[in-house]
């Protein structure tokens, strides 16, 4: 009986994943917050424009606005959730995110309460300013927004 026997070549993958080197975890993470230190400033920037956007916004005359009305609300929410969420600024995230599932939940047939969006704004722009150790200020505002979401939403989650 004869036996065919091939010889295995590494590939050149297995051969660099074997060998010691490249950074360690720490180090890469250590980077990575740096280079995304670099983009912080803009993101600011980013989210108080889209604040101000929606602070800005005027509650549509007629139906037929409406909808393009609150599309543009939910895509400037959502603009903000891009822009905070890198930055761990969790608090925004979270009243913007509030935000957009008061937009997602809202009737077609019936008139969006348009304060909603305004509240919204200028709980942004408040959690904006706040400082970074007024946990409690920001988790008074956040519970007041959950309080609308539950209101305008029979069934909404805690």
């Amino acid at each position: 009986m004869t036996v065919i026997t091939h010889n295995r070549r590494r590939s050149r993958l297995s051969t660099l994943i074997d060998q010691p080197g490249g950074v360690s975890v720490g180090t890469a993470l250590k980077q990575a917050r740096a280079n995304l230190a670099e983009y912080e400033t803009r993101s600011r920037e980013v989210i108080e424009e889209q604040v101000s956007a929606l602070a800005g916004m005027k509650p549509p005359s007629s139906p037929d606005e409406a909808s393009a009305a609150l599309d543009q609300a939910y895509a400037r929410s959502s603009a903000v959730i891009d822009a905070a969420g890198p930055f761990e600024m969790k608090d925004i995230c979270t009243a913007a995110a509030n935000l957009c599932d008061l937009i997602d939940a809202a009737p077609e047939d019936q008139a969006f309460d348009w304060r909603i969006v305004t509240v919204h704004a200028q709980a942004l722009r408040l959690l904006l300013t706040l400082p970074s150790e007024a946990d409690d200020a920001r988790a008074q505002v956040l519970d007041s927004l959950k309080d609308v979401l539950k209101a305008k939403v029979p069934g909404a989650k805690d």
